[in-house]
């Protein structure tokens, strides 16, 4: 199978009727074998930019490259895409073997040759042996796994997957995206996958795409995401943090100091902040605190912000705390404290090194 190199650049589109672009001035990119993800809320543009690369629908402006030739203009059976619908959209009369082999029948491939490589596509998906079953009777995850077989067995030059880890139950989802990673590496697959959660984005791709309102806000790996947000709007999307105003001080240039003062108690950790981001001296700036940067303070000598315990969550080897600051803050921390109930009075501290600072007008 041979990889493509996947490009959108400065695609626009709306459809008829709307008050605004599904995607403005969209400029992505996808070397080969890598697998993108698209992330956003509804409405953010993730799926009208799957539509674009499938050919479903035309850019008003800009271009779909792959290898670098504008694919543009191109009816969807032309380009060589292989998709994967958040339903699955297999046929109940067909076979296994039958629903991988469609797509080699529809482009004339011969009947010996189409069988040896729908077994083929199975075996690669973790399903040999299946092909005489019905549809019907394999397990959702399987389901999953046969439309990924039809999707592969064409050797697309770039395999489009829309939400393809909604339907499936939480544990299952969890193993099936970790075979997906696995699988799309090992064939050397160029992916976009798009979906509303960034958890399977981040378990399954090599680089996140955030787009809001039709907008891209930031690309890059997961951990960029996390711990380097472009944006504030990037860094409420992105992970569990509460969002602290704070000032930059003291440090170096390149890394200057974080103080938040919260209820009359100041703590201070280095500043991570985005590439590009300016230097936030003479502006307002916001902490992003996640819960595992932060501690229920054990010593009263420790220098901590006052709160309450609003509500508790257990997450097995922790126990997420919801606490409200002084100041209207509210902060979630992570600790392997279980004897801390809703109502009590605690002490929040610091517990990282280095927080992630964004502009405050982001």
């Amino acid at each position: 199978m041979t990889a493509s190199a996947l490009q959108l650049a400065r695609v626009t589109h709306r459809y008829a009727g709307a008050e605004r672009d599904a995607l403005s001035d969209v400029t992505l990119d996808a070397a080969p074998g890598e697998l993108l993800a698209i992330v956003g809320a509804s409405g953010s543009g993730k799926t009208t930019a799957l539509r674009l690369v499938a050919g479903y629908e035309r850019p008003d402006a800009g271009a779909i490259l792959l290898d670098g030739a504008d694919v543009t203009r191109l009816p969807p059976e032309r380009r060589g895409c292989g998709m994967v619908f958040q339903h699955y959209a297999l046929f109940p009369h067909l076979s296994v073997e039958e629903n991988v082999a469609f797509g080699l029948e529809a482009r004339g491939v011969a009947r010996a040759e189409r069988r040896t490589r729908a077994q083929r596509a199975l075996e690669a998906v973790g399903l040999a042996g299946t092909g005489a079953r019905r549809v019907q009777a394999l397990s959702g995850g399987e389901q999953q796994r046969v439309a990924l077989a039809r999707a592969l067995v064409i050797e697309p030059r770039v395999l489009l997957l829309d939400e393809p880890l909604s339907n499936l139950d939480p544990t299952l989802r969890v193993a099936t995206r970790d075979e997906l990673r696995a699988l799309l590496h090992r064939e050397r697959v160029t992916a976009l996958f798009v979906t509303h959660d960034q958890e399977d984005a981040f378990a399954v791709a090599d680089r996140v795409a955030l787009l809001q309102a039709g907008r891209l806000l930031q690309v890059g790996t997961p951990e960029t995401l996390y711990d380097r947000p472009a944006s504030r709007a990037v860094a409420a999307f992105i992970g569990r943090g509460a969002l602290v105003p704070a000032t930059l001080a003291n440090g170096t240039d390149a890394a200057p100091d974080v103080t938040i003062t919260l209820g009359g108690v100041a703590q201070r950790a280095a500043a991570r902040m985005a590439d590009g981001l300016a230097d936030g001296r003479a502006h307002r700036v916001l902490a992003v605190l996640r819960p595992e940067q932060l501690a229920l303070a054990s010593d009263a000598a420790d220098a901590a912000w006052p709160g309450r315990v609003t509500s508790r969550r257990f997450a097995g080897g922790t126990t997420v705390h919801q606490v409200a600051l002084d100041g209207g803050v509210t902060v979630q921390v992570a600790s392997a404290d279980r004897g801390v109930r809703e109502g009590d009075t605690v002490r929040v501290r610091l517990a990282a090194a280095q927080v992630a600072v964004v502009g405050a007008d982001t």
